[in-house]
């Protein structure tokens, strides 16, 4: 998929700038658990979907978490964290997450647009912005929260046939979730429904 291509079906997607709170109701791991309703009492966050523009191809930069963390321990995410005060809106919060992250300066990504809203059953309402980043361009990943930086094709990540759903037992009920097995690597839970989401705008087969 082109650059351009991204960017002018990113311009055309507006359903990302409307605030659960305004009553919509936003993507999360509700969709594939009718019974399973958003949490209240939101605390707002915003990721980084990076996407880089590689000459072979699109990729989308991911990060693998450490093991000892307390929350999401060893999972694959995107760049990203909870809304500081003194941040001005999702995307400065995006971009200095990414930076303490990985060390990716925010000046190296083109911000082109936003996803829909995504709502995690552990209470967070995240605003998945994406960038386009250049190469080449280095990563310094925070050894405290990131074990690795890597990059899959978008071309994958965005396909249909590579969106596969697994399910497992949640506080005696069994919760469905999207999953994305690349590589030897898991990529699932809420970075695989805005990766679906990503595929939803971009008009993926």
């Amino acid at each position: 998929m082109r650059r351009e291509v991204i960017i002018e079906r990113l311009s055309a997607h507006k359903e990302g700038i409307n605030p659960v709170s305004s009553g919509l109701s936003g993507r999360g791991d509700h969709d594939l658990n009718p019974g399973m309703p958003p949490p209240k009492d939101l605390t707002l966050a915003a990721v980084l979907v990076p996407i880089v523009d590689r000459p072979e191809g699109m990729t989308v930069l991911l990060t693998q978490r450490t093991e000892h963390l307390n929350a999401h321990a060893g999972q694959i995410s995107f760049p990203g964290g909870r809304l500081e005060s003194d941040d001005d809106g999702p995307e400065a919060a995006a971009l200095r997450e990414t930076e303490e992250e990985v060390g990716l300066k925010p000046d190296r990504v083109s911000v082109v647009g936003r996803l829909d809203l995504y709502i995690t059953r552990t209470g967070y309402e995240i605003t998945p912005v994406v960038g386009i980043i250049d190469p080449p361009f280095e990563v310094t990943p925070d050894s405290f929260e990131v074990a690795e930086v890597f990059e899959v094709p978008l071309a994958f990540l965005v396909d249909r046939a590579n969106h596969q759903r697994h399910s497992r037992y949640y506080k005696g009920a069994r919760r469905q979730f999207y999953a994305m097995p690349y590589d030897g690597r898991y990529i699932w839970g809420a970075t695989a429904g805005m990766l679906v989401n990503l595929a939803d705008v971009l008009g993926a087969p």
